[in-house]
């Protein structure tokens, strides 16, 4: 675990330093960001603590001070960031968006089920939709500062299986309105479990199967208690960091240059951690001791399955047919305008044909 570790430092590390625009020196800024669910992800670890806590300290000479505190710590649920960010309970925030979307629908549009099949088309998608995102959360007194991925969104099951229509019976736990969509039309039973209970359910059988980030079920110790694991990205959990508006205007110049330049940089390190911890986490769960650098090697390795050109086509039908019109039917028809404006010509699939 110890050289795990140190390997994903490394990998966090390794990228260079972009040019930072100096922080005069002036009165103490406190800031409060509440970040990941769990303090021990390589997101908070890796890049929360060194770039947006440690990295502001240093380059302004100890001016800036970030207390920063994952979901967990504060015994947060994760829905209820973007209402405490406006509240001003904390400058900045960050969650996955279908978790955030209970408030402002339109982010669940950035990463439904099956929209990005690799994780370069869903940074486009995100980066895309940014401004669209931003003029409702405005309205929250809101906005997001920087997006990011965690580790493709994956299938971990008790029993074998050669293909995603084999999980046609399955009790399968899933998050947010996409997935159950994408899974019921597989003909699988979606089953709406907290991610901490989770290995229990696979556990005594509870749930066949259940959806997380490769490297989120390796961290969970999901290996001890499933067998097979998909290597088809079904979403990736696209997650945001949201800044209070009120704050964030206030800033001096530049004060705020310098918090837009560590979110960049951190957008740059995490959509790469994103894609490398990916592997890795398969790699780790199916006993790939060379490969697994960032997450923990499973003690009882799992058999990955490869996903087949007809589970990518049919994971495409599944989305254009099914996932993109209920996502339209429950945020309005703006949404599916929005959609075809701004997605569409990067997924290539329109709504309505």
């Amino acid at each position: 675990m110890l050289r795990s570790l140190m390997a994903a430092a490394a990998l966090a590390l390794a990228a260079p330093a972009a040019a930072q625009t100096p922080i005069p020196p002036g009165p103490r800024i406190a800031v409060t960001a509440i970040t990941q669910p769990v303090p021990t992800q390589p997101q908070f670890t890796l890049v929360d603590g060194p770039v947006l806590r440690d990295g502001l300290r240093t380059r302004s000479n100890g001016r800036i001070e970030v207390t920063l505190a994952s979901h967990a710590e504060r015994n947060l649920g994760g829905a209820e960031i973007i209402r405490l960010v406006r509240a001003g309970q904390a400058e900045i925030g960050a969650g996955t968006l279908t978790t955030l979307s209970g408030d402002v629908p339109i982010l669940d549009g950035i990463d439904l089920a099956g929209l990005a099949p690799d994780i370069r088309q869903a940074r486009r998608i995100a980066e895309a939709m940014l401004p669209v995102a931003n003029r409702d959360l405005e309205r929250f007194g809101v906005r997001i500062a920087a997006m990011y991925p965690f580790p493709a969104q994956v299938v971990f099951c008790r029993q074998p299986f050669t293909s995603i229509s084999d999980w046609r019976g399955r009790r399968v736990r899933t998050f947010g309105n996409s997935l159950v969509d994408f899974f019921t039309a597989l003909g699988a039973q979606p089953t709406s479990i907290g991610f901490p209970e989770v290995y229990s359910a696979l556990e005594r059988g509870v749930v066949d199967c259940a959806i997380t980030g490769s490297g989120s079920g390796a961290a969970a110790r999901w290996p001890e208690v499933s067998t097979h694991i998909s290597d088809l990205p079904v979403s990736w959990a696209v997650a945001a960091y949201v800044v209070n508006l009120n704050w964030w205007n206030r800033l001096d110049a530049p004060v705020r240059t310098a918090f837009e330049e560590t979110f960049r940089e951190m957008t740059d390190r995490l959509w790469q951690l994103g894609a490398d911890a990916t592997r890795d986490g398969i790699d780790c769960n199916i006993g790939n001791r060379e490969a697994c650098r960032i997450h923990q090697l499973a003690a009882r390795p799992m058999t990955e399955v490869r996903a087949t050109d007809a589970d990518r086509a049919e994971t495409r039908r599944i989305f254009e047919q099914v996932v993109l019109p209920g996502f339209v039917r429950r945020c309005g028809a703006r949404c599916g305008e929005i959609y075809n404006q701004v997605i569409a010509p990067i997924s290539g699939v329109r709504f309505g044909g």
